[in-house]
């Protein structure tokens, strides 16, 4: 019954996510392969954001970018509920859309058997540095550790890596 549900959510947000992005994303995609950011420095956070696009098979997603430089600042996986978390995860840190409202509310409804998690999420969402407010193509040069460092205490760098 879990599978099923979370087959639903993965639905959701598959056919959703074309339609935001046509009508509420009006900025220029960043224009960066994989391949490219592979070849940025080891400790980059672009190299990371490459290695996570790598491990999963992606490619970044046109004028969302943004959204797997939350997973690569994070740590979140790519699991139904690590997706819903981060979306808990960026409404405590402040993010506001109505993608992320529709997200966090339907994935809560639809699977309530990670609320602690979610709520775990949100909880290290508001305790962080604002960071969901960031234009990350300009970071993808800034080290990794210090970047998570100046977000995210040791204890909740900590917690993030255990969901990881």
């Amino acid at each position: 019954m879990k599978q099923l549900r979370k087959q639903l959510i993965e639905f959701l947000f598959e056919h959703s996510q074309r339609i935001y992005t046509s009508l509420f994303k009006h900025h220029n995609p960043w224009g960066i392969s994989r391949k490219e950011l592979l070849s940025y420095p080891q400790h980059t956070f672009g190299k990371h954001l490459g290695e996570f696009l790598e491990k999963n098979n992606f490619e970044l997603i046109a004028k969302v970018e943004r959204h797997d430089a939350y997973h690569t600042l994070t740590g979140f996986g790519t699991k139904v509920e690590d997706e819903i978390a981060l979306q808990c995860l960026c409404y405590g840190n402040g993010k506001r859309s109505l993608y992320l409202y529709g997200a966090m509310i339907l994935g809560i409804i639809i699977l309530p058997d990670y609320f602690n998690y979610y709520y775990q999420s949100y909880t290290i969402g508001k305790k962080a540095n604002p960071f969901h407010h960031f234009d990350y193509k300009l970071l993808l040069h800034v080290d990794i550790d210090d970047f998570r460092t100046t977000i995210f205490s040791e204890e909740q760098r900590n917690i993030l890596i255990l969901n990881s």
